[in-house]
């Protein structure tokens, strides 16, 4: 990654400081002017310490880690310690640089996302393309996109096919074909041919606004190992200033009162040396940072956190539950199996596609899809749907009866029973049972693996909240592996099921997560501990109240995402451990006499430098 104009100039400042100590100490340790050289390499390291110091003082943060710093390091500078007092900001220039490197490497990650972001459209207009503002196109427009262009609005194709790159929204590199018909997403990259779009939604409630609208608030919500920090440091920074005066005074008034000696001097530099040694920079820059780094490292697999606080509590999720259409299954049914036929499995698919070719049901559309061939309208004499039941329908010149069981008992047609928990459509023609086809909804390749992931990770317990019928929950609970499932749920017994997880949970910091996709999922999505919706499919009210969006259909990365949440959370709590522990070893040497500058200088900016660097391990998720 190339280093930005800031980093150029603190790094070439840190160059020339480094080789004017080492000139000075070895040619002019004893120069009568060493105060004036020492001086110019000091104002060459810290120039813009000072003025952050100076400006905080009239902006009445006067207790802030450029402050302390510049106290320490004047001071120290004015008791003849010049080497020590130049290193002291030398190194801090060095945390410094560190920092920044961290914080553009995260961003880095997030801009990648935000990337995503369309500067125009193309709509046609006598014969020409017009580019155009995309807050300006009306929802119905057709908009024309370009080989290498972005997707700038939500839409349905009407014209072309081609293949689009969506790994800015779901971090996979997979391509998607897409063809006419098909629902495309803002901020994909065309890569193949020209297509045209007929835009669904405005700009603004896009996919690509709305991911971008999340990201830019994700750190306005601060975890609580945050908030503990801001406060931490509120309160901390004044105390120990409060001691290092006591520490650079009391001692030698004290002195003075029982006439020994004075050694103003040698108080005066433990003084600084314990101001330098407080300062509280590897606590408030590498906690804040291993977030940043987090949710960075979240979003370059896909994943959206929507602030820090859902962050530190997705790491604490023990409970997963789990809606089953398009989160566990596909939400697409499809003709499974073929049972009973008396005729061939083609022509008994082409009686009932035919008989089904006017239907809006999802089955009996699955049923025209599997078949795949052009129907001919001239061969259907009369349909009549009967809802919940089936269809009745005279096609091909033949009677063809194609429904549930109700349907048939109607028609005083005998059936055999399929206790197969997918749905079944059973087939008469002209008025004798033929056979019966399985529609299912099919699991999604990657929900088993889920499941598995969760468990080794520490997940107590899985659950399935679904409305379908018994038998299929039960189904797909023991192929998956699913602890316990509820079906039949209506969306308000959905969030009465929800509530007894919670009440039941062992634990206050043991969270409760629930994952789904609909826009019935929403109310649902919103009573978790942690609220995790599908991106790609899901509905808009969905992601809206979700704290975690997966931005593609893959439930594997529910697992991928606490694993990365478990990892920042390992981070913080090591970096706080590091610090409090260090600096109060330090602290207890320093009013001593024991520690001297130089062993304030690591408490200080050894320790920012250490915990930004440990901080910056949170970016790294390619093996989880």
């Amino acid at each position: 990654m190339k280093l930005n104009n800031k980093q150029k100039k603190i790094l070439i400042r840190i160059i020339i400081c480094v080789c004017l100590l080492v000139i000075f100490h070895l040619f002019f340790e004893d120069f009568k002017f060493s105060f004036f050289l020492y001086l110019f390499a000091y104002l060459i390291i810290a120039y813009d310490i000072i003025k952050k110091a100076i400006k905080g003082i009239f902006k009445g943060q006067v207790l802030d880690e450029n402050f302390l710093m510049f106290i320490a390091s004047a001071g120290s500078f004015a008791l003849g310690e010049y080497g020590e007092s130049v290193a002291v900001m030398l190194l801090y220039q060095i945390g410094e640089f560190f920092q920044d490197y961290a914080i553009r490497k995260s961003r880095k990650n997030i801009s990648d996302l935000m990337d995503i972001r369309p500067d125009y459209a193309y709509i046609e207009k006598d014969n020409h393309l017009i580019k155009v503002d995309p807050n300006e196109v009306e929802v119905g427009t057709i908009i024309t996109v370009k080989v290498g262009d972005k997707i700038p609005l939500d839409g349905i194709i009407v014209e072309g096919e081609s293949i689009l790159n969506t790994a800015a929204l779901t971090g996979e590199s997979k391509p998607m074909n897409v063809k006419i018909n098909d629902n495309v997403l803002s901020g994909c990259i065309n890569m193949y041919a020209v297509i045209k779009i007929k835009t669904t939604k405005l700009f603004e409630e896009s996919t690509a606004s709305k991911i971008l609208n999340l990201v830019e608030n994700a750190s306005s919500n601060k975890s609580h190992s945050e908030e503990f920090i801001s406060k931490f440091a509120k309160y901390y920074t004044p105390i120990v200033c409060i001691f290092a005066l006591i520490l650079a005074f009391i001692p030698p008034l004290f002195n003075l009162i029982i006439k020994n000696p004075i050694n103003f001097n040698m108080w005066l530099y433990r003084a600084l040396t314990f101001l330098v040694i407080s300062c509280p920079c590897a606590l408030v820059i590498s906690i804040p940072l291993s977030f940043f780094g987090g949710i960075g490292g979240e979003s370059n697999k896909g994943i959206l956190v929507k602030g820090s606080n859902y962050l530190e509590n997705l790491s604490k999720i023990k409970y997963v539950a789990f809606d089953k259409t398009g989160t566990m299954t596909k939400g697409i049914f499809e003709v499974s199996c073929y049972h009973e036929c008396k005729i061939s499995e083609e022509q008994l698919l082409e009686y009932v596609a035919y008989a089904e070719s006017l239907s809006n049901h999802p089955i009996g559309q699955s049923i025209v899809k599997e078949y795949g061939k052009t129907i001919d309208k001239n061969k259907i004499e009369s349909i009549k749907e009967i809802p919940g039941h089936g269809v009745i329908a005279k096609v091909l010149g033949k009677n063809v009866i194609a429904g549930n069981k109700k349907l048939f008992e109607e028609n005083n047609i005998e059936v055999h029973d399929c206790f197969d928990s997918s749905t079944i459509v059973y087939v008469a023609i002209d008025g004798k049972y033929v056979g019966h086809l399985h529609i299912a909804d099919l699991i999604k390749p990657t929900s088993k693996k889920c499941i598995s992931g969760l468990k080794n990770i520490g997940i107590l317990k899985t659950i399935m909240l679904t409305g379908d019928k018994k038998e299929t929950a039960n189904k797909i609970c023991k192929e998956l592996g699913i602890d316990d499932y509820y079906s039949e749920l209506l969306p308000d017994e959905k969030i009465n099921k929800l509530e007894e997880i919670l009440n039941n949970k062992k634990k206050d910091n043991e969270m409760v997560a629930f994952v789904g996709d609909g826009i019935n999922d929403a109310p649902v999505i919103a009573r978790a501990d942690v609220g995790i919706a599908m991106g790609a499919l899901g509905s808009d009210a969905a992601i809206e109240a979700a704290d975690v969006v997966l931005m593609d259909d893959d439930p594997y990365k529910l697992v991928s995402a606490i694993k990365i949440a478990k990892k920042c959370m390992r981070i913080v709590y090591q970096n706080i451990y590091f610090a409090i522990g260090i600096k109060i070893i330090c602290l207890i040497l320093g009013a001593f006499g024991i520690a001297n500058m130089w062993l304030a200088i690591f408490a200080d900016t050894g320790v920012m430098i250490i915990a930004v660097l440990n901080a910056i391990r949170a970016l790294y998720v390619r093996n989880l």
